[in-house]
């Protein structure tokens, strides 16, 4: 059996997997997008993917945040059936499935490294540490597609302020769950597991960093990464870690793992820049999930009024 590593997977896989593997469905796939482009509807109202929907228990006192975007929703069947969660499956389709027996409780998270207050706290504790924001975010993955979904959580910010990290203490490291019990993906090498990601102290404390365990008022689903997730929404999707059992307070800058699988493709920051390109293809554009045609990639996600003087005086494209 072939073993798909981190450097074999395909640049794109915008169109759903059937339509690649089906000759004749790849050939109804562009009759529809061409009546998408005449008529002016996207993918989603022509032909849209089979629904595995995993409905979450509703969440409560969720007040609206001033730091939405306007834009569009990708509705919700698309975000829980397109994803990238390799921990399961490297095909984009295969995750909510895979994940519908998934355990999010009893789980625990460690708060380690340098800080005051090292602890292992529950979830549910986490989640009722401070009042849940619904935040409307755009999402960027490196591979070319985007989402605007209504996040549910808070500011990671207030989460740390809680543990007092130490003077030393210059970046977060969050490592996310490896259990080959439940997760299939991690049983192929396709990366060196366990998930490792990481953020710059000034970055984890920016209010924008959502810690987030929620989504279009619900739990999140499963293959979104349940039970607690982060997401940093000026940086590419992968640096938002799933299912994170730990978090660490360090020192030197974590080993992230896919910059420890392909330095060259994937840098520590990664934040959202249409002027630099991954190796094997263009960030200039992207795609919205659900629609045809393409549109530019903004600066930082277009979150550039916010985060810019985070790096200010800094090289963009050595940092990428």
């Amino acid at each position: 059996m072939l073993i798909k590593r981190a450097g074999d997977i395909p640049s794109s896989e915008i169109t759903p997997k059937d339509l690649y593997l089906n000759r004749r469905k790849f050939l109804a796939g562009a009759v529809i997008a061409g009546a998408a482009a005449a008529t002016g509807f996207g993918l989603r109202e022509l032909a849209s993917p089979t629904t595995i929907v995993q409905a979450g228990n509703k969440i409560d006192g969720i007040k609206k945040s001033t730091f939405s975007t306007t834009e569009t929703i990708t509705p919700y069947k698309d975000v829980t059936n397109y994803n990238n969660y390799y921990e399961f499956s490297t095909e984009k389709d295969e995750p909510a499935s895979l994940a519908k027996n998934f355990r999010t409780r009893p789980w625990k998270v460690k708060i380690e490294g340098l800080v005051d207050k090292k602890q292992e706290l529950d979830v549910d504790t986490i989640i009722k540490m401070a009042t849940p924001e619904e935040r409307i975010y755009r999402h960027r993955c490196v591979e070319g597609w985007s989402i605007v979904v209504p996040w549910v959580g808070f500011s990671l910010s207030e989460l740390i302020k809680r543990v007092n990290p130490q003077s030393k203490a210059k970046f977060v490291e969050f490592t996310t769950l490896n259990d080959p019990s439940q997760m299939p993906g991690v049983r192929r090498p396709v990366l060196n597991w366990p998930y490792v990601e990481g953020l710059r102290m000034d970055e984890a404390m920016h209010p924008l960093t959502l810690l987030c365990f929620g989504m279009y008022g619900e739990e999140l689903p499963n293959q979104n990464g349940a039970p607690l997730r982060i997401v940093v929404p000026w940086k590419y999707g992968f640096k938002s870690a799933k299912a994170i059992v730990r978090i660490r307070f360090v020192e030197k800058q974590p080993i992230n793992s896919w910059n420890e699988s392909a330095p060259n493709e994937y840098g520590f920051y990664s934040n959202v820049n249409p002027t630099v390109d991954h190796p094997r293809w263009s960030q200039a554009k992207e795609r919205r999930l659900g629609e045809f045609l393409k549109r530019p990639t903004l600066m930082f996600n277009g979150y550039g009024d916010q985060v810019a003087s985070l790096y200010s005086g800094m090289d963009l494209r050595k940092n990428f």
